[in-house]
């Protein structure tokens, strides 16, 4: 999602230093008059590298966790977004960004950084990487969601997605923010909350199971144009769902996202 210089369109407009204007192409799947709720995550990384670098020099701190509460409805329409420090830090620190919809939070985030250092002597954990994206077929996910969103990503699955259980690379065409650079983990985020999606255990026109958070922890950072999502999702008997995801780059696994969903029927 770099900025080049020829317009290629975008999820967001800026209109101020923290007023947005969300494009056709970030309207949802469950409502196209909703945005969805993937770009909007992005977006707000994007107002926390903003919100830093306003601050002063590169501290080293690294964004490490995020965490998203969705508070209500998520209008395709302007959108204002506020962050702070909660416990600054030289090793550790903790910020919180509020996303606002007509003067009413619709989003409230909480990212904590941690100092950057060399463990490179003790690295280590999963290391199997996935197929090259370049490798696989595409997945027309529109014929299965609407919206603006979804209708504009290119998804690779690894294998034919089925019910519960899914793994895909996941890419876009489009900037998030138009004429804006945007940093790379803005970008990687701006994609995971396609998790829930792409391995849906019911028809999304009989069964509802919108998310109403996400969190993502990392270990590292990724790097590379495509978010790779090994994902599985849980229905239990009383309502609620759970989307779990090991998150990829063209390396390997970079972390994880959790995903906690209200399930109900259609009608």
């Amino acid at each position: 999602m770099s900025t080049s210089s020829t317009p290629r369109g975008s999820y967001f407009e800026p209109i101020d230093d923290h007023r947005y204007k969300p494009t056709a192409h970030a309207g949802g799947a469950w409502d196209p008059d909703e945005q969805h709720f993937s770009p909007l995550g992005g977006l707000v990384v994007h107002a926390i590298d903003r919100h830093r670098a306003a601050a002063g020099p590169d501290d080293g701190l690294i964004l490490s966790r995020i965490s998203y509460d969705i508070l209500g409805r998520l209008a395709l329409d302007e959108c204002e977004i506020q962050v702070e420090t909660l416990r600054p830090g030289r090793t550790i620190e903790l910020l919180e960004a509020v996303v606002r919809i007509a003067g009413r939070p619709v989003v409230r985030a909480r990212a904590w950084l941690l100092a950057g250092l060399d463990t490179s002597a003790v690295a280590g954990g999963p290391a199997d990487r996935l197929p090259a994206p370049e490798s696989l077929d595409p997945w027309p996910m529109s014929d299965l969601w609407p919206g603006g969103y979804i209708a504009e990503l290119d998804v690779r699955p690894v294998a034919p997605p089925r019910p519960g259980r899914t793994t895909a690379w996941i890419s876009t065409p489009l900037d998030l923010v138009a004429g804006r650079r945007v940093g790379p983990l803005a970008s990687y985020l701006a994609l995971v909350d396609t998790a829930n999606g792409i391995a849906v255990r019911q028809p999304p026109t009989e069964w509802m199971f919108p998310n109403v958070d996400l969190t993502v922890h990392l270990h590292r950072a990724p790097r590379g144009s495509w978010t790779g999502l090994d994902t599985t999702v849980a229905f239990g008997p009383t309502g609620q769902g759970l989307t779990s995801t090991v998150l990829h780059d063209v390396d390997g696994p970079v972390g994880h996202a959790q995903q906690i969903l209200t399930v109900r029927p259609i009608g």
